[in-house]
């Protein structure tokens, strides 16, 4: 998800925090509490939802439902490893149980979403990337189906977008898929992203028009001859106005919490300092922050889309 993560704060007095600042170890504890607080803050004021209530439910055939499709080709956009996972992981668990190809493509390497003064880029990067190919391969998606552009963690912004839309542009006439799920732009409304997400999802957008008109990247059928190619169905993620909801069976968000939980650097103590295993209390917190994310309005749990 990037730099904002999910944390607990523990409260501290005037006092205790005059007195823990005393040391170089214990003032970077506080500058890493400070921290915390502050995304707590943002996240309960304007944090980007990963689930929203229902607005008016799209009608969508039944042969044409996400939950039965078969054999199909699947395209994913996430700006980090670990998007899609929060966002629609059990959907996914249920796309790879029946048959479907799924690609997904990873804007950046999340190689900066840490409070490990010990920690570097690089190995972050590295730790990023296995803990999305566990994830995935919980969920039923092999590493070969993970395509990394390799965009550093909060500067999706600053890359050439003529050159990231032909990127992505190039994926979709390489994959040519039957559905996109990607993240919402917002329809008559612009929807709020913070960095990385925002670009993702403009990106993602404006690759739609641009893979369906050869003449915007022309050297992709020149060079590759890879045709136009126009998606017939999209479904955004992290939306404002969902209006398609995909129940999950127990069994799929079972498999949603364990691979939210392979992501192990992104939640705490990992976050502060990154140890490689999981404590069972933070799992179970995991569990329960999703339960009721996820809690479908018929009972159970779902994800929940808008559909174009």
């Amino acid at each position: 998800m990037g730099s904002s993560k999910w944390v607990t704060p523990k409260c501290a007095g005037y006092k205790h925090f005059k007195h823990m600042a005393n040391t170089t170890k214990q003032f970077t504890y506080l500058l890493g509490l400070i921290f915390i607080l502050s995304q707590v803050l943002q996240h309960s004021i304007v944090a980007q939802p990963i689930t929203a209530p229902l607005t008016t439910l799209v009608e969508v055939e039944e042969a044409d439902r996400v939950e039965n499709f078969t054999n199909k080709s699947i395209l994913v956009f996430t700006p980090h490893p670990d998007d899609e996972t929060f966002a629609m992981g059990g959907t996914l668990a249920k796309l790879a149980s029946q048959g479907n190809t799924i690609n997904i493509i990873i804007y950046t390497n999340d190689n900066k979403g840490s409070l490990d003064l010990e920690m570097t880029r690089e190995r972050l990067a590295r730790i990023r990337r296995a803990e999305e190919e566990k994830s995935c391969k919980i969920l039923g998606i092999e590493k070969e189906n993970l395509h990394w552009l390799g965009y550093e963690d909060g500067d999706l912004e600053y890359a050439d977008p003529q050159v990231l839309r032909g990127k992505i542009a190039r994926y979709i006439k390489l994959f040519r898929p039957d559905a996109v799920f990607t993240l919402d732009p917002g329809n008559k409304d612009v929807q709020w992203h913070k960095t990385d997400h925002r670009m993702a999802a403009n990106i993602s957008q404006d690759a739609f028009i641009a893979a369906e008109w050869h003449l915007y990247y022309p050297q992709h059928y020149l060079d590759e001859g890879l045709e136009s190619y126009n998606v017939p169905q999209v479904y955004y993620y992290y939306s404002q106005k969902p209006n398609y909801e995909i129940v999950l069976t127990d069994k799929e968000f079972d498999l949603k919490m364990r691979a939210a939980a392979a992501h192990v650097s992104q939640f705490e103590p990992s976050v502060s300092k990154y140890q490689p295993d999981m404590p069972p209390e933070v799992f179970d917190g995991i569990i329960k922050r999703f339960s009721q994310m996820n809690k479908a309005e018929s009972g159970g749990y779902s994800e929940r889309f808008r559909k174009r």
